[in-house]
């Protein structure tokens, strides 16, 4: 996949309409965790060397094309230092830029026109600029007029990230140093039946962890209690293991599991194996001897693709237990030299961020369901637009 960049373009005194991905988590205002803006300066700083004057355009949350202050990007222009322009299809403030010159539109979402993939607001918010280049890869999945609609109206370009994710993404998919162990977790199997078919024939081995771990279970017979799972995708299941078996993928699932009582932070923690799992068990978090294996398996790993947390590793110390061996295991080879890790998904990365082992791990993106489709080998309509 070749892929026009910025690499291919004067920008200078020109103006960029420069799609980044801002969908970060705020807190009373305060950004949490700011890994995709970080992730995006190496772009923006280069169009500015360059002499561009650039519009950033983002979203925030799902205000459901409605101007809804509660997902406003005040708090991201505030944290840049950039001016906000109040209405992202607002042109006043181009005549007022010079070279290097970077603003910040208001979110993209509160107009219906965004998500729609709308011709008109695309050629609206398109108006009077020279370039547009996407670099945001987490919504290239989404083909709206911010990714596709636009694209198709102004000469477009990859941004500095977008190329970046693209290139690793491609490597690990294609050409993988083995053994490759993958990890999957989080909730749904009906979300992940393509990327878990993908990566049972890319695999030679395939954790499956979390409530889809659950659910697994569940298809095999096990006892799940009163648990997160999908009794509905039993034979999605069983199918995606007969799959894994056809082509050489050795699965493993969860031998036992962190369970409580009731489904809160503050739970008492039980280890338990499937079979000792009561009606009236919540199961939270991977178990003891599951992670052992599981850790064990990555030692013997040479690469490891990982999306989705096997637990609720938001509610720490007692049910991140799981998650953060996992990402400390991957980190501590990764810094040994012994191991390729690729780590895509939110809840994922901030169980890194949480860890301290984030910057251990050899490429972090910041793709989540953009990173499974990828993976899965679908067309992302935003990154298909942008081919040579």
């Amino acid at each position: 996949m070749k892929l026009r960049t910025i690499d291919d373009i004067d920008v200078k005194n020109k103006f960029v309409l420069l799609r980044d991905d801002f969908n970060v988590q705020i807190v009373d205002g305060q950004i949490t965790d700011a890994f995709r803006i970080e992730q995006s300066m190496p772009t923006i700083k280069k169009l500015q060397a360059k002499g561009a004057k650039i519009a950033i355009c983002a979203h925030l949350g799902r205000p459901k094309g409605t101007r809804n202050m509660e997902y406003t990007l005040a708090p991201v222009a505030k944290y840049m230092n950039i001016p906000l322009i109040p209405d992202c299809l607002d042109k006043s403030f181009m005549s007022q830029m010079r070279e290097g010159d970077v603003v910040l539109l208001e979110n993209l979402r509160f107009y219906p026109g965004e998500e729609k993939n709308d011709l008109t607001f695309a050629q609206e918010l398109a108006s009077r600029f020279d370039i547009f280049v996407n670099d945001a890869f987490a919504v290239c999945h989404r083909a709206h007029a911010s990714t596709v609609g636009v694209a198709e109206i102004l000469p477009s370009y990859a941004g500095e990230l977008l190329a970046s994710e693209i290139e690793n993404l491609t490597k690990v998919l294609t050409n993988p140093t083995r053994p490759l162990v993958s990890i999957v977790g989080g909730s749904k199997v009906s979300t992940k039946i393509g990327v878990l078919k993908s990566l049972s024939k890319l695999s030679d081995t395939l954790i499956i962890g979390g409530a889809l771990g659950t659910t697994f279970n569940y298809a095999l017979g096990g006892k799940v209690g009163n648990s997160l799972y999908e009794p509905e995708q039993k034979d999605n299941a069983l199918k995606i293991l007969e799959y894994a078996k056809q082509n050489g993928c050795n699965v493993l699932l969860p031998l036992d599991k962190g369970v409580a009582k009731e489904f809160t932070r503050d739970a008492k923690r039980t280890n338990k194996d499937f079979s000792e799992i009561e009606p009236d068990d919540v199961i939270i978090d991977a178990g003891i001897e599951t992670t052992a294996r599981d850790v064990a398996a990555i030692k013997t790993a040479s690469t490891v693709i990982w999306n989705g947390t096997v637990g609720m590793a938001e509610w720490m110390p007692t049910w991140s237990y799981g998650s953060f061996a996992l990402a400390t295991a991957i980190a501590e080879q990764t810094r040994k030299g012994k191991l390729q890790s690729v780590i895509g998904g939110g809840d994922t990365v901030a169980a890194l961020e949480a860890c301290g082992v984030k910057n251990d791990i050899t490429y972090v993106s910041t793709g989540g369901g953009a990173f499974l489709e990828f993976i899965e080998g679908k067309t992302l309509p935003g990154i298909a637009v942008l081919e040579k």
